[in-house]
């Protein structure tokens, strides 16, 4: 404002292109021209508030060797893993985490070990995944149990660490029970039916027999009850479980005991009778038929048969001849 009270306007546009005091009204060119310059000035403000602070930040120093040895050691990571190397590089880890605490002192010195009796003291180390490298600092005693009962002869394992350098083991095996016979591959089962091992050792050929799908579980109620009759328990050399429904039982001789699905004990105690008066599991017969409550079926074997047939046919011709 001048010194007579007027306000005094630049005579050119300003930065956003308003028309000089006195000038003509701009044409519509300049007013577009105007409202691109307004939108530039906002713009420039809202990038200047917002993205100033990153525009000022500076990387530190030595991060581009740290990202390049992160890419290093990631490349590195995945071609081990994708080389299938991983284990390898574990197991190296652990020997140098080992190899550190034995050097401070926690060596295992001494190992007691007991319950072992199909098992050598070797196995069950190995089993345990317990090496002379091994420190007792770093054993993990539930790993160690779990790798032991994924043995089958194992049942339960404990494991007790004694520091600095003492370690407990102890286990209980299995007992054998019986042999079992699915698709002609025979194995050694315990009482619950676990397989311990394929049968290969001779030590086991006194084993009972039992053979067919489902005989494993449930041999050791039928052994249980054919305890209370001697006289065919001491004779069988299979017990066949057969469709998994009811037992035939086969003597040394051949003789084949056909029991039925339900009263499995009163057929046994008829058999034990029938054994009694007539020596029937000493005869000529090749089949006992139990099956049937009511009766029971006996079929003779091929010779018996051929030789009371003609025995029949010896008879029948004298009566005949004689007749005439």
């Amino acid at each position: 404002m001048d010194g007579r009270r007027r306000l005094a306007e630049p005579v050119t546009e300003d930065a956003y292109g308003r028309p000089a005091a006195g000038a003509a009204p701009a044409p519509g060119r300049m007013r577009g021209r105007s409202a691109l310059s307004l939108g530039r000035g906002r713009l420039e403000r809202f990038m200047r508030r917002w993205l100033g602070p990153v525009r000022a930040w500076e990387l530190p120093r030595g991060a581009g060797f740290v990202a390049a040895g992160a890419f290093l050691a990631a490349s590195a990571a995945f071609g081990i893993v994708r080389g299938g190397h991983l284990p390898v590089v574990v197991d190296e880890v652990v020997g140098w985490r080992d190899a550190a605490a034995n050097a401070a002192g926690f060596r295992i010195t001494s190992i007691a070990m007991s319950g072992q009796k199909q098992l050598s003291r070797e196995d069950i180390l190995s089993n345990a995944g317990i090496t002379e490298r091994s420190s007792l600092l770093f054993l993990d005693a539930s790993e160690a149990r779990a790798r032991l009962k994924a043995n089958p002869w194992i049942a339960d394992a404990t494991i007790l660490k004694l520091y600095p350098g003492r370690l407990h083991i102890t286990v209980t095996e299995r007992d054998v029970f019986a042999l079992w016979q699915k698709d002609g591959k025979v194995s050694v089962i315990a009482s619950d039916g676990a397989i311990v091992e394929p049968y290969r050792d001779p030590r086991f050929a006194r084993l009972p027999l039992v053979v067919g799908v489902g005989a494993d579980a449930r041999a050791k109620g039928f052994l249980a009850l054919l305890e209370k009759y001697p006289l065919v328990r001491d004779q069988m050399r299979a017990a066949v479980l057969v469709a998994e429904r009811r037992w035939n039982v086969v003597l040394k001789n051949g003789l084949d005991i056909r029991l039925p699905e339900t009263g499995v004990e009163q057929a046994l105690d008829t058999l034990a009778k029938l054994d009694a008066d007539n020596r029937i599991l000493t005869r000529d017969i090749a089949i006992i038929d139990l099956r049937l409550s009511d009766r029971v079926t006996v079929r003779l074997s091929d010779e018996a048969a051929a030789a009371r047939a003609e025995a029949l046919k010896a008879k029948y011709g004298k009566k005949k001849g004689g007749s005439a």
